[in-house]
């Protein structure tokens, strides 16, 4: 395996997700012909699906850079809860969206036990609560609740 020549090149998979998010915010942007699409389900899905990833791979680097950087590990810990929030927030979100098929309103209100789709699909309701799981395992209720917990919004250095 070579190492990476250039900074950006060292993680091509996350380069291209961000490029992917943002391609996609800018086909949202409303053109002179094209009005503002609201959300619809399957866009929060794949959003929330999205997110939980992102919530796995900072649950990883809090992880990881805890022991070595207590302070850097500290501050991706507090991220982590704070995407967990929004992560909680798209998934609300989902159920208050008008269903588009018989299926998907029957399954509108959150049955974490029945699984619609059929295996081994995970549904919206299944991935947030084994996220969920994660989280409050390495999380307190009061930090969950809380604002950002003193954390400067502004850089240090």
């Amino acid at each position: 395996m070579t190492t990476p020549t250039r900074p950006d090149d060292a993680h091509p998979y996350l380069r291209a997700a961000s490029a992917g998010v943002r391609y996609h915010t800018r086909s949202l942007t409303p053109s002179g012909a094209n009005p503002p699409q609201p959300a619809d389900r399957p866009h929060l899905d794949v959003l929330h699906a999205h997110l939980t990833a992102l919530l796995q791979l900072l649950d990883r680097l809090a992880d990881n850079t805890r022991p070595p950087r207590p302070a850097a590990g500290r501050h991706l810990a507090t991220a982590h809860t704070r995407l967990w929030q929004a992560t909680s927030e798209v998934h609300a979100a989902f159920h208050l969206l008008p269903s588009t098929t018989v299926a998907d309103a029957e399954a509108s209100t959150c049955h974490p036990e029945q699984l619609p789709e059929g295996p081994p699909v995970l549904t919206i309701c299944q991935r947030h609560l084994a996220a969920g799981h994660v989280v409050r395992r390495k999380t307190t209720p009061r930090d969950l609740s809380g604002p950002a917990g003193g954390h400067a919004t502004t850089c240090s250095k």
